[in-house]
């Protein structure tokens, strides 16, 4: 098919569709953003993929994903997508620095409460038409899937199909209770964990490498695990025992105290992920700001 054929059966619209579907990960989500049904979001895809003769999306674990054809699509309708935008600020005398639309983050538990939330609610107060969508998980970053616009992970995702930067440095150390301690005796060795009840990840639904338990306590389990830091902390601070816990959650519970004479605390890091497609956009930068600003003028919480 040549380029002028191709031209003719290529809509706009299609590319808008497919562009919602590709941020969002899901038709029903698209569908919503769009104002339409789900099955109108189907026909537009399966009507964009018969023009392109190929598919620009695949089903994944979490909701549907870009094809890598489906990339190089998507990196040339951005430009189309912003220009619509842009008209679409100047029917209505928007001033050019207004950011609006959805934005999807993926962020760790605890982070998102204690730094994410606090940013992104800054940020709405000078951009209200900014819709924040916050996904919220302690879990392997999927480099291929597409249902976010920026993530933060634990750790250093190793790709080169997506931008990344360190966010923040963070202390993770051990902390029990006061009165857990005097009960329980205070461990002075690593190996003194095994007298105690270890407070941590489920270690079979764990993805994060850097959190693997046996970098801290080689050898020992822990005996009270949970999902969610937020049930971690709450487990160390109705004294069921000892939790490796960040400090920029420790500090949540005025009861907890460190154990410093186990181990040296650890530093981890989370980086900020983000497909290449969306750095032009204004709200990526505005995001990306808002939460760099958030951990530089709270160091000390976080070290």
């Amino acid at each position: 098919m040549n380029s002028s054929s191709l031209l003719r059966q290529l809509r706009t619209d299609d590319l808008r569709y497919f562009l919602a579907v590709a941020n969002l990960g899901r038709l029903g989500a698209a569908a919503d953003h769009l104002g339409v049904d789900t099955s109108t979001v189907s026909r537009r895809l399966r009507a964009l993929e018969k023009a392109l003769g190929s598919s620009v999306l695949k089903r994944g674990a979490d909701g549907w994903e870009l094809t890598d054809f489906g990339r190089t699509i998507a990196a040339q309708a951005r430009p189309i997508e912003a220009a619509l935008e842009g008209v679409a600020r100047a029917v209505e005398g928007d001033p050019e620095d207004v950011i609006r639309g959805n934005f999807r983050l993926t962020v760790p538990d605890g982070f998102s409460a204690v730094f994410a939330v606090p940013a992104m609610a800054n940020l709405r107060q000078h951009h209200p038409e900014l819709n924040v969508e916050m996904v919220t998980a302690t879990r392997q970053l999927n480099l291929h899937q597409s249902g976010f616009d920026l993530a933060i992970a634990v750790g250093v995702p190793v790709t080169r199909r997506l931008f990344t930067e360190t966010l923040a440095e963070y202390r993770l150390s051990f902390y029990a209770t006061k009165a857990y301690l005097h009960e329980h005796g205070r461990p002075t060795v690593i190996d003194d964990l095994r007298h105690h009840t270890l407070i941590f990840y489920v270690d079979s639904l764990l993805q994060v490498g850097d959190l693997d338990l046996s970098q801290y306590a080689p050898g020992i389990d822990a005996q009270f695990t949970t999902t969610n830091i937020f049930a971690q902390l709450e487990a160390a601070a109705c004294g069921a025992g000892i939790a490796l816990i960040p400090k920029f959650m420790a500090l949540r519970d005025p009861e907890l105290v460190e154990i410093t004479s186990i181990a040296s605390s650890a530093r981890l890091q989370f980086t900020l992920a983000a497909r290449r497609d969306v750095l032009s956009r204004p709200a990526f930068g505005a995001v990306r700001a808002a939460l760099h600003r958030e951990v530089t003028t709270r160091l000390d919480e976080l070290l």
